[in-house]
């Protein structure tokens, strides 16, 4: 017999399950009583006095004061990812690329020093090798699978630690919790991408990190609509760091493109679910087709870093990357010969999107840190949609043999 007994709902959105957190987190309603939530296109706000207007720019009075610093329909996206993610507060930003920067330029200063995982985005890697030391920030990159490898890399001016888990496109993984612990024993910032596994698979915060961003853009998003992006962190990392940043360079979202994200947030839990579970039935069939070298799913017993994966994640995601024999070459046959799979560098889509990485994402660093990071000719990143999962495997299957030819 089901149980039908029923438990008192508190009133505390902290206390809900992610699910209905995503539906009903964070809402501000206007006088009008809206079930959607509003959309706030304003620049600036009114006061009721010249006095009022003084108390808001000494945070005197609670309240908006121009939406370059906040805005009513951000502001409910912000709070709705940050009860998701467990964070004391979130901020958003106009990119996924914007949160990235905001979270290590805020606080990083010439003189200091940046350890990061060398398997990232290609763009992530160029704010590492490239920006900081710009303005004086030195840098290492290190293969952030080995945890003597941060040790070894630690000096006495290092002050953050950034890394992708899972990492783009090969799915590399960092242990957050091993590099958190040796990050606080040294007082070093950990900034976490977790844009891969998303805040329904992962958790970094729960597993030690200080500051996680995320490329809302996305599967956030989740149906290749708008660019956003977010940054979660402590209050005090807020106050000392991040807000001057945001407010004073201007990395905002729109209003706009948080409502969107906001009605991406709803239905988070289940298409990443549903993806999940696509990506599994496709990585198991691309290892048997002949012509595939090699797959590499977060969720598969032959990724190197499977117990790894099960310590920290609770899937393996939606993410496959795999290796055609043939290079280049048969890379781009495969590719144009899908007619359900569309090519393109995005991905978290509905739809499901391959791109070559090669001669993409991970283009401009170059032949040498692409061999170095194991990015072959032949290697080619799959996000996989909401499409039926034999229609997928069915395309690919046909896909891989006309690249053999």
């Amino acid at each position: 017999m089901t149980n039908t007994k029923k438990t008192p709902i508190s009133a505390d959105p902290a206390t809900w399950s992610p699910e209905t957190q995503l539906v009903h987190g964070g809402v501000l309603r206007s006088q009008f009583g809206e079930t959607s939530e509003a959309l706030f296109l304003t620049q600036g706000f009114v006061y009721n006095s010249a006095e009022q207007a003084e108390a808001r720019f000494k945070n005197e009075d609670p309240g908006f004061q121009y939406s370059r610093f906040g805005n009513p329909t951000v502001a409910m996206f912000e709070e709705r990812i940050r009860l998701l993610e467990g964070a004391e507060v979130a901020r958003a930003t106009a990119t996924g690329m914007a949160a990235v920067t905001a979270g290590l330029l805020s606080f990083l200063k010439a003189g200091d020093h940046i350890v990061a995982a060398r398997a990232m985005f290609g763009s992530c890697r160029y704010i590492v090798e490239t920006l900081c030391p710009r303005f004086g920030i030195a840098m290492t990159l290190i293969d952030g699978r080995d945890i003597e490898n941060w040790k070894a890399a630690v000096k006495p001016n290092t002050k953050a630690f950034f890394f992708e888990t899972p990492a783009n496109p090969t799915l590399d993984l960092v242990d957050i919790g091993a590099v958190t612990a040796l990050a606080k024993t040294h007082g070093i910032t950990t900034v976490v991408d977790n844009v891969f596994a998303t805040p329904m698979l992962q958790r970094p915060l729960a597993h030690g990190a200080d500051v996680v961003v995320y490329s809302a853009t996305k599967h956030i998003d989740g149906q290749g609509r708008c660019l956003g992006g977010a940054v979660l962190c402590t209050e005090k990392f807020l106050t000392d760091h991040l807000q001057d940043f945001i407010r004073q360079t201007g990395p905002s979202l729109s209003p706009f493109n948080a409502w969107v994200m906001l009605k991406g947030l709803e239905t988070l839990p289940i298409r990443v679910k549903a993806q999940s579970a696509s990506a599994a039935f496709i990585a198991d069939g691309l290892a048997t087709l002949k012509g595939i070298s090699r797959v590499i799913y977060c969720g598969r017993a032959d990724h190197p870093q499977a117990a790894l994966a099960k310590k920290q994640m609770t899937g393996g995601g939606q993410m496959i990357a795999f290796e055609i024999e043939g290079g280049k070459d048969a890379a781009f046959r495969l590719q144009n010969a899908l007619k359900i799979i569309k090519i393109s560098n995005n991905l978290g889509d509905s739809k499901s999107i391959i791109t070559h990485p090669p001669t993409t994402t991970h283009y401009r660093i170059g032949p040498e840190a692409r061999a170095e990071l194991g990015i072959t000719d032949g290697m080619l990143r799959l996000s996989v949609g909401l499409e039926n999962e034999q229609d997928l495997l069915a395309d690919l299957d046909a896909a891989v043999k006309a690249a053999r030819g």
